[in-house]
């Protein structure tokens, strides 16, 4: 007896049908509301697919995605559910692109990020326009009314991490009757920021940016004359009630549009991928966001700390000095650029002017305070070090030439360190350092008066 083989394309051909079969079946059943054979259908049909919707084509991909979603929103699984069902809107939305893998195998990729991330070549482009949306308004409806008022009490009652997942799941739900209202997402990702869950907010305002979402909407509202109120009308009919005239029932028509939120989000996801210790992603959206907007400030302030924390220093100054050229009185900016400053010698003098400004700027800067003070001083150990070194070695015109370099360079700090105190008169460091500046300068009464108020505030931490 001959063995009989099957070709790949034939197996493929014998894998689709008996998908379309099952799949059928759950769409039936589902409408019919046997959410128990609808699950044992899908089921069947993801044992054989597995992960691989490719393999199905638009039409038999788009039953999937609604019985699966109406199954899992009918069994109280709503998030899971509005994921599933939105994805049909994304059938809309994007080109199907389409040929055949190395085995070949038909296949449709959703979206130019699926058929590029494919590898598969010389796929073509087609369209689809789903038929089961429709059908969907009298299952989700309800939902989305339920999951809307649940967000809106949740946010109210500042739950934000249950109010952040039921905005996104009123986003995929209408998105699944075919309403991209991409507000809900918004509210999503600012109501996930406010709960401090970055990873899921970044997400959503990432989607956002790629979408090019700006969060701008323009209202019509007019005054009903019966009632007094002010009511929202769609265009059409406030357009319509304008031309009556007179005779309408409405009076003081407006038009409103909201302000672009498009720069926030370029902020607010910046911020938050910095958070997230991802500093050279933060820089790849910066970038992005001011080639957009190039004089935004704050874009350009988060540079900079992205560099920094990326560890491109050199970047890091020349944003600090770009941001001083356009606004010279940032207390912020000066000290920063000092602290780069003083890591290399070369630039200590130049550091030292830096904290100057930014004490100048604002005058209880105690940082600042404090590196003006350590800066002028130098490196005081290596001092010591290197004056008993040249003791020791019997060297003492270059012992004594460190000793007074080193006398001067107190001396030279004072100033600063009194300012420092000035304003941060309760820490025990600036009060034990001007004990020992007023002692190498030889002011007794001010060492003494020092040297109490060190025992007291040692004393008092007992």
């Amino acid at each position: 007896m001959k063995k009989i083989f099957l070709s790949a394309a034939m197996l493929t051909a014998v894998f689709t049908f008996a998908q379309k079969k099952e799949i059928a079946a759950a769409v039936k059943a589902i409408d019919a509301g046997d959410i128990a054979t609808t699950t044992s259908q899908l089921a069947q049909a993801e044992s054989a697919m597995g992960t691989k919707t490719y393999l199905l084509e638009p039409a038999l991909l788009e039953q999937y995605y609604y019985a699966k979603g109406l199954s899992l929103l009918k069994a109280g699984k709503t998030a899971e559910g509005a994921t599933y069902l939105a994805k049909i809107n994304d059938l809309a939305k994007n080109k199907i692109y389409v040929g055949k893998d190395s085995s070949k195998n038909k296949v449709y990729y959703v979206g130019k990020t699926a058929a590029d991330e494919s590898g598969v070549q010389g796929l073509k482009e087609e369209t689809y326009v789903p038929t089961l949306m429709g059908k969907l308004g009298t299952s989700i409806n309800p939902v989305i009314e339920a999951a809307n008022k649940a967000a809106l009490a949740a946010y109210n009652e500042k739950k934000y991490t249950v109010a952040a997942p039921k905005f996104k799941e009123v986003y995929d739900l209408l998105s699944a009757a075919g309403q991209d209202n991409k507000k809900y997402l918004y509210y999503a990702g600012l109501t996930y920021a406010l709960g401090d869950m970055k990873k899921e907010a970044t997400e959503v305002y990432t989607n956002l940016i790629n979408s090019n979402y700006t969060g701008v909407e323009t209202t019509y509202t007019a005054k009903n004359k019966k009632s007094g109120e002010v009511e929202n009308l769609e265009k059409a009919t406030w357009d319509l009630y304008k031309k009556m005239g007179a005779t309408a029932d409405y009076t003081d028509f407006k038009v409103e549009t909201s302000k672009s939120m498009e720069q926030e989000l370029y902020e607010t996801t910046a911020a938050l991928l910095l958070d997230a210790d991802r500093p050279d992603d933060a820089l790849a959206l910066i970038d992005k966001g001011l080639k957009k907007f190039p004089s935004n400030a704050k874009l350009a302030e988060l540079q900079g700390t992205a560099y920094y924390k990326a560890g491109k220093t050199n970047e890091f100054v020349n944003n600090l000095k770009a941001q001083l050229a356009k606004n010279p009185n940032d207390a912020n900016n000066w000290y920063n650029l000092g602290v780069l400053q003083s890591k290399d010698p070369a630039t200590a003098a130049e550091a030292l002017a830096s904290y100057k400004k930014a004490v100048e700027l604002k005058p209880d800067f105690i940082q600042a305070h404090q590196n003006l003070t350590f800066t002028t001083m130098g490196d005081d150990a290596k001092a010591i070090d290197d004056y008993n070194a040249a003791r020791k070695a019997g060297k003492t015109e270059l012992a004594n030439k460190i000793i007074e370099a080193r006398r001067a360079r107190l001396a030279a700090s004072l100033p600063y360190a009194e300012q420092w105190y000035l304003y941060d008169g309760n820490n025990i460091e600036v009060v034990t350092l001007l004990k020992g500046l007023y002692l190498s300068v030889k002011n007794d009464a001010k060492y003494k008066e020092f040297k109490d108020k060190e025992a007291a505030m040692s004393a008092t931490k007992k």
